[in-house]
């Protein structure tokens, strides 16, 4: 099947062999309970518990023949001590996880996951407020030579000399801090040429229905920020393809995050918008609702990709980050059938209302909160021509610098690259200690 304009030959050059290691310690750090394919060892605690809209989506993926399992969490079920020895807490189900901090420690922030372990040691130092500007870059000799930042406080602007330096600021500033300090060939979307900001995706959301039940109580404010139980049927290839016109898939998930009053206000279909009526649908249906909802992977397509903007500057003076993007064909096809599979789900659990199959239309609209899981932009690949990083996400222009964070993903699939980028991470930092630093000069070969 041929798809216009979708940019499909960068993939991973790592395996699940490379990052299998990697991938364990991870969650041994976050806390994190997945039930995925063939490990070494078992994850360290169980996982969350259950809500009963986690149970009544289970149960009726499993009516339908479907295998669900509990969603992958970085909340903590039970307190334990990592492998890097620092100790999280349990998770209590306050309903305040997602966009706040953990009065538990039971959520694998860095201020309690790695800081712990990094601030007592003398061979480390946190600088605050310290705004990257861009990195001095010698070309001929294909190294970082020094840091260039701004202390936001004073304003006053601080080189620091490197031997070896390491981004990890996130998809739009690593991508930007590779544009301003001139390191690689900017991405042309009209020729299909360069690396730096090739290859920008994000996620397709807002495939899936509403479900009322009258007689059952969610107690959506006893949650966490990930808490659900999850169907993996339509993602990747697990599914027959024939006649459905598009490639990949995405997983389907119900589940409660929290109940804060103001944001959690689902009412039926027909429910007046405001007034008396509205005001009582409110309160009725507020512990007594869940939406099940599909996530579709999004794949690289030549015209959507990061640049800077000829236009905007920022504070320091330097152009903006431009995202160029915009939802494609495929990605339409697939949010269609994940809505139309939800809404199968939504009916094998009997509610008292269900709302009609939703999914997103239109172009893409940066204005309602939808996903911050972006990936691309400095991608790794064995093309240096078409990509930023090698396999172990060494630059391929640079050889003292290496990339770290989603930012690298070629592609993104249905769910957050969290776990993927923290194995990433430790699979880089073995090559940069064992291999690197040793011998220094590039680790992988076009």
């Amino acid at each position: 099947m041929f798809l216009p304009g979708l940019q499909g030959h960068e993939i991973h050059h790592v395996d699940h062999s490379d990052l299998e290691i990697g991938q364990i310690r991870v969650k041994k750090i976050d806390g994190g309970n997945v039930f995925e394919g063939a490990r070494q060892n078992d994850y360290p605690n169980k996982p969350l518990q259950r809500s009963l809209a986690g149970n009544l989506f289970e149960d009726a993926a499993r009516s339908l023949g479907y295998h669900p399992f509990p969603q992958p969490s970085a909340n903590a079920s039970a307190a334990y001590v990592t492998p890097e020895g620092t100790t999280i807490g349990e998770c209590i189900y306050c309903g305040f996880c997602e966009r706040f901090g953990c009065e538990s420690n039971a959520k694998a922030s860095p201020n309690v996951s790695i800081m712990p372990v990094l601030l007592p040691d003398p061979r480390f130092t946190l600088r605050t407020h310290a705004y990257v500007k861009q990195l001095n870059y010698d070309r001929e000799a294909k190294k970082v030579t020094s840091v260039v930042y701004v202390d936001t406080l004073s304003g006053e602007e601080y080189e620091q000399p490197a031997g070896l330096v390491i981004l990890g600021a996130y998809v739009f500033n690593n991508t930007a801090l590779m544009l301003y300090s001139g390191i690689g060939t900017p991405y042309d979307p009209a020729t299909g040429e360069g690396a730096a900001g090739r290859n920008y995706c994000y996620q397709y959301t807002g495939s899936g229905v509403t479900v009322f039940f009258e007689d059952k109580e969610m107690n959506p404010f006893m949650a966490t920020g990930a808490f659900g139980t999850i169907i993996d049927d339509f993602n990747g290839d697990n599914f027959d393809h024939s006649g459905l016109g598009f490639i990949g898939g995405g997983h389907i998930s119900a589940g409660l995050s929290n109940g804060r009053p103001i944001g959690t206000r689902a009412t039926p279909p027909g429910t007046p918008q405001w007034g008396a009526q509205w005001k009582r649908d409110t309160a009725k249906w507020y512990g007594h609702h869940f939406n099940v909802n599909g996530t579709a992977c999004n794949y690289a397509h030549r015209g959507n990709y990061l640049s800077l903007d000829p236009n905007y500057t920022d504070a320091l003076g330097r152009p903006l980050i431009r995202m160029t993007y915009n939802f494609r064909e495929n990605d339409y096809k697939i949010g269609a059938y994940l809505s139309e599979k939800s809404a199968e789900i939504a009916r094998a659990m009997n509610p008292t209302i269900m709302s009609a199959p939703r999914f997103r239309t239109g172009d893409y609209d940066l204005r309602p909160y939808q996903s911050t899981h972006n990936t691309g932009g400095t991608i790794m690949g064995s093309d240096p021509t078409k990509s930023v990083v090698n396999r172990y996400l060494q630059s391929w222009d640079a050889e003292n610098l290496f990339i770290m964070g989603a930012s690298v993903f070629p592609q993104n699939q249905s769910y957050n690259p969290t776990g993927p980028l923290g194995a990433l991470a430790y699979w880089s930092a073995d090559a940069i200690i064992n291999r690197y630093v040793p011998n220094p000069g590039p680790l992988a070969q076009a």
